[in-house]
């Protein structure tokens, strides 16, 4: 495999990607956007909350960043290869002497790093935000914290990497962007559930050791989709068979 094919791939989709508004727009508007208004809930609703009650809750809510990262990842990872089908421009590309994972590589890289970045970036001002809405009532300064970085530097990436993965599958066997992105979508479902479970104390999402079993499960999942990816992507049956 040679990298540099593959950074030649997501350098085209990152220029075509600055092109779609809606995405741009979704990348930047919605990360702020949590991270603004999550902490100005809080600071109403917190006050009824004892400090007991918001430790619980914290963990849960920067938790929500990593089904934020999934998402994200999914119109992108759809018009990679779906949306550049439907644009007719994919053939030429799968008509290069490039193989197949430079192609999956390249478009998952394309993928993964705008969402990434996004998140990252909104997640850091989600913390600080809560930590100055919380201060008061707990007396320190929650985030940063060994958990957090579990979860922001492992967790999410493993995440997103999934999600990339499953609508790069996804995308490379449907017809439709529409219909790709709904597929895919559906990604989030798991981490919508530990969320969930989260905010009813139903699981901690705040004990190290239930985030590890978290991070050891998407690597596992992780490994397991690349060698699907690469198994089910076939460059002749998407320039043949595609109507």
């Amino acid at each position: 495999m040679r990298l540099a094919k593959s950074w030649i791939i997501a350098a085209k989709d990152f220029k075509t990607l600055r092109k779609k508004k809606n995405i741009i727009y979704s990348l930047v508007v919605i990360p702020l956007l949590i991270a603004i208004l999550i902490p100005t809930v809080i600071g109403y609703v917190g006050q009824n909350k004892s400090p007991a009650e918001l430790v619980v809750l914290l963990p849960a809510f920067l938790f929500y960043y990593v089904i934020l990262g999934s998402y994200l990842s999914t119109p992108i990872a759809s018009y990679t290869i779906a949306g550049e089908k439907v644009e007719k421009s994919l053939e030429p590309l799968l008509a290069t002497p490039t193989t197949d994972s430079e192609i999956l590589l390249g478009k998952g890289i394309a993928a993964f790093l705008p969402p990434l970045a996004a998140v990252l970036g909104g997640s850091a001002l989600f913390m600080l935000f809560m930590d100055l809405t919380t201060k008061g009532k707990l007396g320190y300064y929650y985030f940063p914290d060994w958990n957090s970085a579990i979860v922001v530097l492992l967790l999410l990436p493993l995440a997103l990497l999934m999600s990339v993965q499953m609508n790069v599958i996804v995308s490379s066997r449907v017809t439709d962007i529409r219909a790709g992105q709904q597929l895919g979508a559906l990604t989030m479902i798991p981490f919508v559930g530990l969320y969930v479970a989260g905010e009813l104390n139903l699981i901690n999402l705040g004990d190290t050791s239930n985030l590890l079993i978290i991070v050891a499960a998407l690597i596992v999942v992780d490994v397991l989709l690349f060698f699907v990816s690469t198994a089910t992507f076939r460059r002749e049956e998407i320039l043949t068979k595609w109507k």
